[in-house]
């Protein structure tokens, strides 16, 4: 039980992000000395076996600046050489596969 409660302490702020298949979690935690740092965690369901896979990154606050630049370098370089189509999805309530829509069908 004091593992549990030691877990719930350390969360501090979490984002879920849908995207398609994936789903992305943007969880800020902290330490036990009460540094923050950043986990990244990206899930995607297996087709043959209906498991959740998920890949995390641990991205302390002492790389932030490094880590965004590089992600920002590489993202502008995808954009500046290739067209880059963003899909829109949307949830229905009670689905978990998204349906997805151009800019055109949403209600803004």
């Amino acid at each position: 039980m004091a593992e549990f409660d030691n877990k719930e302490r350390e969360e501090v702020f979490s984002k879920k992000v849908r995207a398609g298949k994936r789903t992305y979690f943007f969880d800020v935690k902290a330490t036990r000395s009460g540094d923050f740092y950043l986990t990244l965690t990206e899930s995607k369901k297996r087709l043959e076996d209906g498991v959740f896979v998920k890949h995390k990154i641990f991205l302390y606050k002492e790389d932030f600046e490094k880590f965004a630049e590089g992600l920002n370098e590489t993202v502008d370089y995808i954009k500046n050489h290739q067209d880059v189509v963003e899909k829109r999805y949307e949830f229905a309530e009670n689905q978990d596969s998204p349906v997805g829509k151009t800019p055109d069908e949403f209600n803004y």
